[in-house]
């Protein structure tokens, strides 16, 4: 049997505090590793649920009445234009979304955008030639899951007054044909003529060119600092369609009994705001997440 000599002493103790030194380095090491894990999770999830956001907002403002848009405190039937917004903290965008499903048709547009003002304003209908009222009224009924159709619908005319009060913001709807929406039904005996749904077409200065739209849509931050989010400063961000506010109702984003339909576009967003300049707008998300310390990033879009 070959004996080996023994450590000393002082070589274990070198062992023990070179072991110690290395272990400490490799915690730290892990402990960084994760940390650094868990943020890139963090910022990768926060960009891309805030980029999917801002994204989805922007493709529905593309599409608006750039007259139309207005911001709300919350559910209240006073309302501000976004043009003239400024100094308070408001929690909803809304505006009139126009039809472009229908105007982009598949082969032609199933409305024309063009009223022919030689024919039918006197006998009280809109003439519009290449329009096809079943068409239109077949698409908004798909896309509205049949709460809505083309009586449901208005229109609004190209060069015509544009008051921010003449869109049925006030939730007291629209009665007559003077105002900026022209509530209007189908005839069934013609798919190209437009007839009042209210009111008539007396006396109303009647455009040659026209668009077509059948709900207003609105983004409105929910739950802000309540129920999960209290103390946190944060809430949930909603988009609501398929109402119409210049219907005799007078349709509100908030209404209960009307099912007013809508969906949560994102969570724990911190900021929603929007400004105008002229008729550019311009929208800025802001999220952020509690895990392990405070992480926040904002995502800005501009819309022509």
């Amino acid at each position: 049997m070959i004996l080996h000599k023994a450590f000393t002493m002082i070589e274990l103790i070198f062992v023990i505090v070179v072991m110690g030194i290395i272990g400490q380095f490799g915690a730290e090491f892990l402990a960084q590793s994760y940390n650094s894990f868990i943020f890139s999770k963090i910022n990768n999830t926060l960009q891309s649920n805030s980029a999917t956001a801002v994204e989805f907002i922007a493709s529905r403002l593309q599409h608006r009445n750039k007259d139309s848009v207005i911001v709300r405190t919350g559910e209240t039937t006073v309302f501000t234009a976004l043009k003239n917004a400024s100094g308070q903290a408001f929690t909803v965008l809304e505006w009139i979304s126009i039809d472009e499903d229908n105007f982009r048709g598949t082969t032609t547009p199933n409305w024309s955008g063009i009223i022919d003002l030689n024919q039918g304003v006197a006998s009280g209908d809109l003439f519009s030639p290449g329009t096809n009222t079943n068409t239109i009224d077949n698409v908004i009924s798909s896309l509205s899951y049949t709460k809505s159709g083309i009586d449901d619908a208005a229109l609004f005319f190209i060069g015509a007054n544009t008051d921010i009060n003449g869109y049925g913001w006030d939730g007291n709807g629209i009665g007559d044909q003077t105002s900026v929406m022209h509530p209007i039904n189908d005839v069934s005996s013609d798919t190209t003529r437009f007839t009042p749904a209210v009111g008539n077409f007396t006396g109303v200065d009647i455009f040659e060119y026209y668009k077509l739209a059948w709900t207003a849509n609105a983004i409105v931050m929910k739950n802000y600092d309540t129920g999960k989010y209290t103390g946190k400063s944060m809430g949930d961000l909603v988009f609501y369609y398929n109402y119409q506010p210049w219907d005799s109702d007078g349709e509100k984003f908030y209404d209960t009994d009307e099912n007013i339909q809508h969906f949560t576009i994102m969570e724990n967003v911190s900021t929603f705001q929007a400004m105008s300049i002229g008729s550019v707008i311009k929208i800025q998300v802001c999220t952020k997440s509690d895990i392990v310390e405070e992480y926040s990033l904002c995502k800005e879009k501009t819309i022509f």
